[in-house]
């Protein structure tokens, strides 16, 4: 600070020193990180003195204490045994009992070949040359795209590349092929497990459910064993990935010393909307080709090779609430033409999901300085009517990467403001969202993809999956990494990766 006063016509200066301020000068940030380190570790800081005072007594003992106690053992040696045996005991049924910890050896996302890509330009050009829309709905699909957060380099089938597109069922069992039996070949080859070693498959595709099945096509292309244990979920939604996952955890619990596959896709073909109803043209701007296979496994021998390890599955479903349940819905238009309609409430929504499905997590995940604070703030509220806002977990403190779905733009947005997440947090989704476009139920294994293939995982690290879908539903996975993660030969990002991220008009 400076002060100025003058002195005989002349102008003295003098340079006021004084100590900062100490509340300005703290970092409170640092504070903070003080406090949950001392609380996390709160049992680790008392039991410090306690072993020290146990050493301390231990080193004091002669070799006449050590005798003396010898000998009283002696003569309580029913005690011990009988001690000895439930030690045993429990031991045993502990270590029958205990839920068997799942693995995951790699996945493999499909990488789309460059000739389906398709341009803004060019998607408005077909969407026009159809003849199916009116101006209006050429203009609304127009700006959706241009806010979309979708990239030049998304893919469309091959069945919507024709004029006019050929959205038949033979179209639509080429395009679930191509996906699957890509993300499986690679899958198979990184991996060297052969299919007829595959005890468990869980296939989830929301909207085309052909006879015989997709898990059913599966089987049949690789020749798996007769006694596999598989399983066809549709109309899940984008959320449906988590719930496969959590699907083949039950069933890896029951089969000992068994595989599973977890294949997560959606197919577009004879799901494109023709028509002119505004909620009904979004997912068209949107969903594009994609999908994931992934290998699981419940072989202690394998925990060395596995990439992740699966901690929690967190599954919320609002489905009982009838605006909930209509928000995502498949229906016909007036003109008799069927789509998937989003409704207006379809944010809010997802947002109650969210709390609901974080308030399930957060005593799983959070450390207990959060849990701590959170409910004293809560007490506070209710108790004494104060006026303080309540108190946000800082998700950051308990996982290091976040993967969320990238169903669009806005989706990425509202969690990054709620959850408090920092730019770097949301990255992985919206350069998924850039680069693949909403591929629903696999957009959180791209997601992955991303952050492996940027180098960033390393061993201890935490990862949320977290993704919503119709019913409505929003459901969590959380993984902590085995060892430092490379991406696999076959990563999607491969090729790319050095181009992101890429700087969004926001």
């Amino acid at each position: 600070m400076m002060s100025n006063s003058s002195s005989n016509g002349g102008v003295q200066i003098r340079q006021s020193r004084r100590l900062p301020d100490f509340l300005q000068s703290v970092n409170l940030k640092y504070v903070k990180l003080g406090y949950h380190y001392l609380i996390s570790h709160l049992l680790t800081l008392c039991l410090i003195p306690l072993m020290s005072v146990i050493i301390v007594e231990a080193s004091r003992l002669d070799l006449d204490d050590i005798h003396h106690l010898w000998l009283q053992l002696q003569y309580n040696l029913v005690s011990v045994i009988v001690f000895s045996a439930f030690l045993v005991f429990g031991s045993t049924v502990y270590i029958m009992t205990r839920p068997r910890s799942i693995y995951l050896l790699d996945y493999s996302c499909f990488l789309p070949p460059s000739h389906l890509k398709v341009k803004y330009q060019q998607f408005m050009e077909h969407s026009m040359l159809t003849g199916d829309f009116d101006e209006s709905s050429l203009e609304f699909q127009r700006k959706i795209l241009e806010r979309s957060g979708l990239g030049e380099e998304t893919c469309v089938p091959e069945a919507m590349h024709y004029l006019p597109p050929r959205p038949t069922m033979a179209a639509a069992r080429e395009e679930a092929e191509q996906v699957m039996f890509g993300a499986l070949d690679n899958l198979f080859a990184n991996t060297h497990v052969k299919p007829r070693d595959i005890g468990i498959l869980v296939v989830n595709c929301s909207l085309f459910n052909p006879t015989p099945s997709l898990s059913a096509m599966i089987v049949n292309k690789y020749k798996m064993r007769g006694n596999i244990k598989s399983f066809n979920l549709g109309g899940m939604g984008c959320s449906a990935g988590v719930i496969a996952i959590d699907l083949a955890k039950d069933m890896l619990q029951v089969h000992r010393n068994s595989y599973a596959i977890v294949v997560s896709t959606e197919n577009i073909t004879q799901n494109w909307y023709f028509g002119n109803k505004k909620s009904m043209l979004i997912p068209n701007c949107l969903f594009r080709v994609g999908g994931a296979a992934v290998l699981l496994s419940n072989k202690p021998s394998d925990k060395r090779k596995s990439k992740y390890k699966l901690v929690h599955v967190v599954r919320t479903h609002c489905g009982a609430n009838d605006k909930a349940f209509k928000c995502v819905y498949q229906e016909q238009d007036d003109a008799g033409k069927t789509g998937v309609s989003l409704s207006k409430d379809l944010m809010a929504i997802a947002g109650n999901a969210l709390k609901t499905n974080i308030t399930t997590l957060g005593p799983l995940v959070l450390p207990i300085s959060e849990q701590i604070l959170f409910f004293v703030t809560l007490v506070a509220k209710k108790l004494f009517n104060a006026k303080v806002k309540p108190y946000i977990p800082d998700f950051k403190l308990a996982f290091d990467h976040f993967c969320i779905h990238a169903g669009g733009r806005a989706v990425i947005d509202e969690l990054e403001k709620n959850l408090q997440l920092l730019p770097v947090h949301a990255e992985a989704s919206r350069m998924t969202l850039h680069r693949f476009g909403n591929t629903s139920s696999s957009s959180i294994w791209y997601e992955l993809s991303y952050i492996e293939a940027k180098g960033r995982m390393r061993k201890g690290n935490r990862v949320w999956q977290i993704a919503f879908g119709s019913g409505f539903k929003c459901n969590s996975a959380v993984w902590v990494a085995l060892r430092n993660v490379k991406p696999s030969a076959t990563n999607p990002w491969q090729g790319c990766i050095h181009r992101y991220p890429v700087k969004l008009d926001l």
